[in-house]
């Protein structure tokens, strides 16, 4: 097969489109380093005022400690439900399989806000609003499809016979998933579960519905900051964020190149 170098003008137009996607993150991050006590681009001096405020302030570390144990308990959640829920539907073990595949996969097609609305309305029906375990069930729900999408993908892709051939040499079903076929479905999982971690973390429109008054993550403080004015700590703020999830997601396609699994 004869590879073909992309033309100068195609790499030229795929760099501005990738330019004016990512300009309000870029000036985000500039308008985080700025001296001034006003959002400024470019900025007027370089400092690191912004950051530490961000990370000398109680309210702000409160809510990256909540950001990330809600992240990373939804994406373990999601990973061992997402698991099992892929296996019985590859293998047809339960009935109506296409039926419950469409139900897992709907956080994807439904818009985030009426997402967010339905479960408000659900538990302050039942008076659970609050509860933490609420807002973990919340963020699993929405990070499940990512599991399964990944999950399905790499079943798809795999022998059947090998797991056949364990069981034949003397291994129980259990075994032989354990030890032959959860291998194999290890760089979808972890594909998975980055993403589940990655939209966990940045997640607004249905956390914003669930937290009480003394509840906060950091994307909502964010987004309820900026009500009362813009100013360089929220973007700084805004670009710990963007560098954590550009971290997460560089390490991912480190160990695992998960962009074919969407």
């Amino acid at each position: 097969m004869i590879s073909r170098k992309p033309s100068t003008l195609l790499t030229i137009l795929a760099a501005l489109i990738l330019l004016y996607m990512n300009a309000p993150t870029i000036v985000v991050v500039l308008a985080s380093f700025t001296k001034t006590t006003y959002l400024t681009v470019p900025p007027q001096g370089w400092t690191l005022r912004w950051f530490g405020e961000v990370l000398g302030s109680a309210s702000y570390i409160r809510a990256i400690w909540t950001s990330l144990w809600l992240a990373a308990g939804a994406t373990a959640l999601s990973v061992m439900l997402g698991t099992a829920i892929s296996y019985a539907l590859h293998h047809r073990l339960v009935p109506a399989r296409d039926l419950i595949l469409s139900i897992v996969m709907a956080p994807l097609v439904f818009p985030a806000v009426v997402i967010g609305v339905a479960l408000l309305q659900y538990v302050s029906l039942l008076g659970l609003r609050g509860q933490p375990w609420v807002l973990m069930g919340a963020h699993v729900l929405i990070t499940l499809p990512y599991v399964v999408r990944s999950a399905m993908s790499s079943l798809t892709g795999l022998n059947p016979q090998l797991e056949e051939a364990a069981t034949v040499l003397g291994s129980n079903r259990f075994q032989a998933f354990r030890l032959v076929t959860l291998p194999l479905l290890k760089p979808g999982l972890v594909a998975g579960g980055i993403f589940s971690f990655v939209t966990s973390l940045d997640n607004v429109p249905v956390t914003i519905f669930l937290l009480t008054p003394r509840q906060s993550t950091l994307p909502v403080k964010i987004f309820a900051s900026v009500e009362h004015g813009v100013d360089p700590s929220i973007a700084a703020a805004s670009t710990l964020l963007v560098a954590g999830t550009a971290v997460v997601l560089l390490l991912a396609q480190r160990w695992v190149s998960f962009t074919r699994f969407f």
